[in-house]
């Protein structure tokens, strides 16, 4: 591997780490030698196989519990993190949501997103930016929803968009300290969380042929491109939003 590209020696947190394009980040990334904290809150089976598959392979991976909507799930975090040592890198892949029409959705809906995708990512970039090293890279991973209307997504999509505003905004502040952030937005990516989208398979297929690659990205192709924004490699890339989802978004 190109040394630019190698994240070895870098200690890097990544939210929602144990599923999904989660799991594909903490795998890539400890395969390109970084330290992972893959935090997540339910499902522990999963973090049980993303255990046992980095005890295989040797990866230095480590798991932990936290609810980042809740302030104890946050302290607990954070002391995890200054147990670790410097902080390289952060990727938030934690997200949730509902998916229906709007005149079904609540109040309480909006708000159990936001916590989420949105306040969760502004309250650990707050606690943890005292340990963030010198060159260091946070990731905010959002969606195509940001900038499209997707049937049964407004307020996910809503969130989405506001993570990103954010992240663009903490991008200007934070280059100055050397820290640099940037959005990843992957295309459609078949992982459990689309059993919640209605309609799911159907769409994906839609999704797949109207792509010029003619398939969906995978979330390794996804973890790849976060890998390229935590490395040297994009160390002059500031407040971008990468786009991975082959060719998909392309108007024609």
């Amino acid at each position: 591997m190109s040394a630019a590209f190698s994240l070895e020696g870098k200690s890097v947190l990544v939210t929602g780490g144990t599923r999904g394009i989660g799991r594909a980040v903490s795998l890539v990334f400890a395969r390109a030698g970084a330290t992972v904290l893959a935090n997540y809150v339910r499902g522990q089976a999963a973090a049980e196989a993303l255990l046992a598959q980095a005890q295989k392979e040797n990866l230095r991976i480590t798991v932990f519990r936290a609810d980042l909507t809740a302030a104890r799930g946050l302290d607990e975090l954070e002391a995890a993190v200054a147990r670790a040592g410097d902080l390289h890198g952060l990727v938030h892949c934690a997200a949730t949501g509902i998916h229906k029409p709007f005149d079904e959705l609540t109040l309480r809906h909006y708000d159990w997103t936001f916590a989420l995708n949105v306040r969760a990512f502004f309250d650990l970039v707050k606690r943890l930016l005292p340990r963030f090293a010198a060159r260091a890279a946070i990731v905010a991973v959002s969606s195509q929803g940001a900038l499209r209307a997707v049937p049964a997504y407004s307020v996910v999509g809503a969130s989405k968009g506001a993570l990103e505003a954010f992240a663009r905004h903490l991008a200007v502040e934070l280059a100055p300290r050397g820290i640099r952030v940037n959005i990843l937005a992957p295309g459609a990516v078949a992982t459990e969380a689309w059993n919640a989208m209605p309609e799911a398979g159907h769409r994906l297929a839609d999704l797949a042929r109207r792509t010029p690659l003619g398939r969906l990205v995978t979330p390794e192709e996804v973890a790849q491109a976060a890998q390229f924004l935590c490395s040297d490699a994009a160390r002059a890339v500031v407040g971008q939003t990468l786009v991975v989802d082959g060719g998909a978004g392309i108007p024609v």
